[in-house]
């Protein structure tokens, strides 16, 4: 019970940490949303949608996709593709100017009441498991230089991986207009080989422009938009285990939270930077 309230204590004097998984990214999931919708419509003022419905264009554009995609990487990442995709629609941008501040005071805590005083406070961090890492190594009295060779170690390691994740998107994004392409081609072949029969026409142009169309809106409407909010978020994700870093190696080697608030406010952005010592 004197446990508890002694990090309650604590916690009542530094503001929480807004973690950047709590809230669905409206910016991503509304900008598509209305991408598709602008398109639909179009469709359905210009005439009926359901001409625009071809199931073998369809498996041409979408399982062409696929499996190329996956011939050019592995089956594991290629399965670390939904759970990132997820995570992408369901992350809004974290606040960098609170969890500086965040850690500024963290650092005002340690110096106050000593590193081992912030011990209290490591279950509050379990949901941001990089900073919860960064302060234990702290806490637990390793070196700054050594604080840093692991820590840097996983930041190279996420990055990576969001790399790879990208990676895939932009190649997908490049694959989906080829196989449309080769549906076109595919739907030409058919329509000119039976030529005689005035019905084989029509199916035979509806793959041949459909694919063309499925795999331009899959490119320009689904994959290099996720890619780009991934490599955004990626980014995002790295400037905040640098300010963590920072702070864990400041805290380690007992410096004043004011040379940490200059070397915070020279890895945020100009809007993002804090005033906490003015």
């Amino acid at each position: 019970m004197a446990r508890t309230q002694a990090s309650r204590s604590l916690m009542s004097e530094t503001p929480q940490i807004v973690s950047a998984r709590t809230r669905p990214d409206f910016a991503t999931v509304i900008g598509l949303a209305a991408g598709f919708g602008l398109v639909v419509a179009a469709m359905v003022l210009g005439g009926s949608a359901r001409s625009f419905i071809d199931l073998p264009s369809f498996l041409i554009v979408i399982g062409g996709t696929f499996g190329v995609t996956a011939a050019c990487f592995s089956l594991r990442e290629i399965g670390q593709v939904p759970m990132i995709l997820v995570k992408t629609l369901t992350r809004s941008a974290p606040d960098l100017t609170a969890t500086a501040l965040h850690m500024l005071r963290l650092s005002e805590l340690a110096r106050k009441r000593g590193i081992l005083g912030l011990d209290q406070l490591m279950s509050e961090m379990d949901y941001e498991p990089f900073v919860h890492k960064a302060v234990a190594l702290a806490v637990d009295g390793a070196p700054a230089e050594d604080i840093r060779s692991v820590l840097q170690r996983e930041i190279g390691e996420t990055a990576d991986r969001h790399s790879r994740s990208a990676g895939i998107l932009r190649k997908a994004a490049e694959i989906a207009p080829a196989m449309g392409l080769i549906g076109t081609l595919i739907g030409l072949v058919q329509m000119l080989g039976n030529l005689e029969d005035p019905s084989s026409i029509g199916p035979g142009m509806a793959v041949a422009l459909l694919t063309t169309f499925y795999g331009a809106v899959l490119a320009n409407m689904v994959f290099v938009p996720l890619a780009a909010k991934l490599e955004r978020n990626a980014a995002e994700e790295m400037l905040l285990a640098n300010v963590y870093m920072a702070t864990a190696e400041s805290i380690c080697r007992k410096e004043n939270p004011r040379r940490l608030e200059m070397l915070l406010n020279a890895m945020l952005p100009p809007a993002r930077r804090i005033n906490h010592f003015a």
